[in-house]
């Protein structure tokens, strides 16, 4: 209980931070992925268990700033990278697939996160943020092999169209296309309704200049079409963590559902949909114990 406070009170001590800066030991470069050049940086001892962190739509990897320098200091070897059309990986895209494809999907954000994976040793930790909580099942799906453990973070408890469950307009959600939705999720950002510090909402504004609207218009798409692979992911005997806020878009229960089926532990944190940002001391603290348990299990 001690531990648990301290965390608490360290991330209720967090100031506004410049998200541009990662420490000056992290190192930055890009992976040959199937769609194109993808920027990850990587922070800790070249030698430590691997951890990827992967970061949602209109997300980077400079959403886990406040998370990386942690784990590395524990001994793991950290690293994230930008989905294909986001920010610094803006130039990837379908069109560099062999053959070529008009449009973002789930088999290339996929065979994109194995070929990140395959970059270094394995199995890895990986964390999936958002959208990219669906992609990392499907790729643990398509090679458990690679995975040490699985750690979803206010990834959509759902599957198919998974805007239905939001909170109170989840029903609405149907009458509006992918090209609506990512309108109406653009603004909402641009216009800060998360009332993010200045900071990083200065952040996220230049981030957009770079960031493909083709991507996030595809990638609301596959939101609404995710396939359903719920018992295979819950048939696969690996450590899994479910994290997700007290005020994220669905509800807490569906959360908790959502883990009771796929075998996985779920935390909630009083915070929002990004508990990378908001809460990073909690959020690494249960991602280290999630990482011992997988530890114990090979020893």
């Amino acid at each position: 209980m001690v531990v648990r406070e301290d965390a608490a009170w360290q991330d209720r001590s967090l100031g506004d931070v410049d998200w541009h800066v990662f420490p000056p030991d992290a190192v930055r470069d890009a992976v040959a992925a199937p769609s194109g050049s993808l920027a990850r940086v990587s922070l800790g001892p070249a030698d430590g268990p691997r951890v990827l962190l992967v970061p949602g739509v209109t997300g980077s990897k400079e959403d886990f700033v406040l998370v990386m320098p942690l784990l590395a200091a524990a001994g793991y070897r950290v690293e994230s990278y930008d989905l294909a059309g986001q920010y610094e990986s803006a130039a990837a895209g379908p069109e560099n697939l062999v053959p070529p494809r008009r449009h973002y999907d789930y088999p290339l954000f996929v065979d994109d996160m194995i070929a990140v994976l395959e970059t270094g040793s394995a199995p890895v930790h990986v964390l999936g943020y958002s959208f990219a909580g669906l992609v990392a099942q499907l790729a643990l799906v398509a090679r458990p092999d690679l995975f040490a453990t699985l750690a979803l973070v206010t990834c959509p408890p759902a599957t198919g169209q998974v805007f239905r469950g939001v909170k109170r307009i989840g029903r609405l959600s149907d009458a509006a296309g992918p090209r609506a939705g990512a309108g109406l999720m653009l603004w909402g950002i641009r216009n800060n309704l998360n009332r993010v510090p200045p900071g990083r909402l200065r952040f996220v504004r230049e981030r957009f200049a770079l960031t493909r609207r083709s991507s996030v218009t595809d990638i609301v798409g596959l939101m609404m079409t995710m396939p359903d692979v719920t018992a295979a992911v819950a048939g696969l005997d690996l450590p899994k963590l479910v994290a997700t806020g007290t005020h994220d878009l669905w509800p807490e229960s569906e959360y908790r559902a959502y883990a009771s089926r796929i075998g996985a532990r779920a935390v909630v944190y009083d915070t929002g949909h990004s508990p990378s940002e908001t809460v990073p001391h909690q959020l690494s603290r249960d991602l280290r114990h999630l990482y011992e348990s997988a530890s114990g299990r090979r020893e």
